[in-house]
């Protein structure tokens, strides 16, 4: 073997040497979608993936686990039918579903806990813990969420809204004329063509509707102190970004609420420690 062989092989065999992130769950955010998975280990979560929710499968939930020792899945869902094929590819690994009866870090206040979103909570734990209270999550999924944790970390709801592509498919679906967008910051806010005029509306238009919620819930609870403002979701960087009024934007906010829920309810856990 030649030097230059040597130090190919040397490189490959390095790679595979690799640690992998020690797995004590597999996470599992089904929106309606997409799909996000991540390995965690009780203190921190892996690179998560993202698949259709469509294509959400048992054998394609088995093979991400294949070969992992996460002895936990942890599930918060907004798509019932999915359920069962997340139950055929746990097989014997402890599941455990977020509802509104899991143990949390946050208390509820609000009539019918059981009709609040699994990822709603998730978002409400995740924030709590790392951000603190009073705070508000921004959610931009396929709806626009808000949720309100107050600062005895009471959960004590928020607002749905269309999310953005949501929006631009409506008037891409119901009209002639009017095209499908690719959604993107605007350079000015009078369009020269069509797809400009229709960008501009959506996202200035969408970042007014989130400023207005944002003034209308701080006007109806008002809390000495800072409210912690937190946005996540797949266009939360593209609107919150140029929104003053929120601290940060964090891409997995509901993965690591998740993580936080599977420490807290997994067998022998201590919630003291989370």
């Amino acid at each position: 073997m030649n030097k230059h062989s040597a130090r190919l092989s040397a490189a490959f065999h390095g790679r595979k040497r690799v640690k992998k992130l020690a797995a004590d769950f597999l996470l599992i955010d089904v929106s309606n979608s997409f799909t996000k998975l991540a390995f965690a280990s009780r203190s921190r979560i892996g690179r998560p993936s993202k698949i259709p929710t469509p294509t959400l499968t048992a054998e394609r939930i088995a093979r991400i686990l294949q070969g992992r020792d996460a002895a936990t899945v942890v599930v918060s869902s907004v798509v019932p039918k999915k359920n069962r094929e997340i139950k055929r590819a746990a097989d014997n690994r402890n599941l455990i579903w977020l509802t509104s009866r899991s143990r949390l870090n946050v208390r509820i206040d609000y009539p019918n806990p059981k009709t609040i979103g699994a990822d709603r909570l998730a978002n409400a734990v995740a924030v709590a813990t790392l951000y603190g209270t009073p705070a508000i999550v921004i959610d931009f999924g396929t709806a626009v969420t808000f949720d309100i944790v107050a600062p005895d970390r009471a959960y004590i709801g928020g607002v749905i809204a269309p999310g953005l592509e949501a929006m631009t498919n409506f008037l891409y679906d119901r009209t002639a004329l009017l095209p499908r967008i690719s959604l993107r910051e605007p350079q000015t806010v009078i369009g020269k063509s069509t797809n400009q005029a229709m960008l501009a509306g959506a996202i200035f238009g969408y970042r007014g509707l989130v400023r207005e919620i944002l003034q209308r819930i701080t006007a109806e609870k008002w809390w000495k102190g800072k409210v912690r403002i937190v946005a996540t979701g797949g266009y939360a960087k593209l609107i919150a970004r140029k929104l003053p009024e929120v601290e940060t934007v964090h891409e997995n906010l509901t993965l690591e609420g998740l993580r936080l829920v599977g420490c807290m309810n997994s067998p022998g856990a201590d919630p003291s420690k989370v």
